[in-house]
């Protein structure tokens, strides 16, 4: 036999050799499959909580609970009070004859009381101070989301009136502002040739309006921007490398990206403003269909000393404060939710 030639393997040999192979391939395939999860009808057994978890648990509440009791102590316990008060009369005038009245004041209220009518005038003003404040602050808040010279300064600046107690801008908007005689705007429209307007007399809803526009535009422009700069710049990018203008990517792609955001801040801008008394109580004193609920509750509660139906009207108002607060989300959730299908 030559050594330097293989020796030949017989059939057999050969067969052998591919069943080994076969069994080998068999196997490998079988351990690279995912094992098959075993059916049980038992829910497994969730692992002990150790001591260190329990004691991780209680320290969490524990320094969780000053915080909800001081939170339900100063609104819950109050707007009890109010409501176990509306159901009574009670008239500062006559301490003596107070009693249970069942629900004579809330029937008082929404048939004598003036209620619908400052119910009108609370939806009213706070509608267009919310949506104007949101058009203007979302307007703001695109401007400093652009990088320019003294963005710092004009952002500071844009959010000072928030910052200035409302008596004292409701004071500077009806004497600084709006006086017909000596008022800023009196004297830039004498510059044009126009004649003064007596803003508080003439047109009182719109001043209203006016002082609370531009008292939570800064609110509203905040939260905006903090939406804005929360939005990825790759997306930006994307759409612009696809051809999209500015336009059509504010439409498509900020404007549903918004959507929380500008529920958040119209959602808090409608509370906020739904309770406002100080410009109604300062400039107006309830005149001229300026009367809201808050003014309203003040007149009833301080005017009249009525204290039970002054707290019927602290809850009536805000179950309305709940109900608009509600609609205006649903109708937001609707507008972005019919936008996305569009687009």
């Amino acid at each position: 036999m030559d050594p330097g030639k293989k020796p030949e393997m017989t059939r057999t040999e050969n067969q052998s050799l591919g069943d080994v192979d076969a069994d080998d391939r068999r196997t490998s395939d079988q351990m690279s499959l995912p094992a098959p999860r075993q059916k049980s009808g038992r829910r497994q057994a969730r692992p002990p909580v150790t001591l260190n978890e329990r004691r991780r648990r209680r320290t969490s509440r524990a320094l969780i609970l000053p915080a909800l009791v001081i939170s339900i102590v100063i609104t819950q316990l109050p707007f009890a009070v109010t409501i176990v008060l509306s159901f009574q009369q009670w008239n500062l005038l006559r301490p003596d004859r107070r009693g249970f009245v069942g629900f004579d004041n809330y029937i008082e209220a929404l048939t004598r009381g003036g209620f619908l009518s400052s119910l009108g005038s609370t939806v009213l003003i706070t509608g267009a101070s919310v949506i104007t404040s949101a058009v203007l602050g979302l307007l703001l808040a695109v401007l400093l989301d652009r990088r320019f010279l003294g963005r710092g300064t004009a952002r500071t600046l844009l959010i000072t009136p928030f910052l200035i107690m409302p008596a004292a801008a409701a004071l500077l908007w009806k004497w600084l502002m709006l006086d017909s005689t000596n008022g800023l705007v009196s004297w830039v429209l004498s510059l044009l040739g126009a004649d003064p307007i007596a803003w508080v007399t003439d047109l009182p809803v719109v001043t209203i309006i006016m002082v609370l526009v531009w008292q939570y535009t800064p609110f509203m422009m905040l939260i905006l921007l903090s939406g804005l700069q929360s939005q990825a710049p790759e997306v930006l990018e994307s759409a612009a490398v696809d051809g999209a203008g500015p336009f059509r990517t504010f439409w498509f792609i900020t404007l549903p990206h918004m959507r929380q955001y500008l529920e958040l801040a119209m959602l808090l801008g409608t509370i906020l403003m739904s309770q406002v008394f100080d410009p109604v109580q300062i400039i107006t004193k309830g005149t001229g269909g300026t009367k809201t609920l808050p003014y309203l509750l003040y007149e009833r509660a301080f005017g009249g000393l009525e204290i039970g139906a002054a707290a019927a009207l602290g809850v009536l108002t805000v179950i309305v404060t709940i109900i608009v607060a509600t609609v205006t989300l649903r109708l937001l959730f609707s507008i972005f939710t019919s936008q996305g299908a569009r687009a």
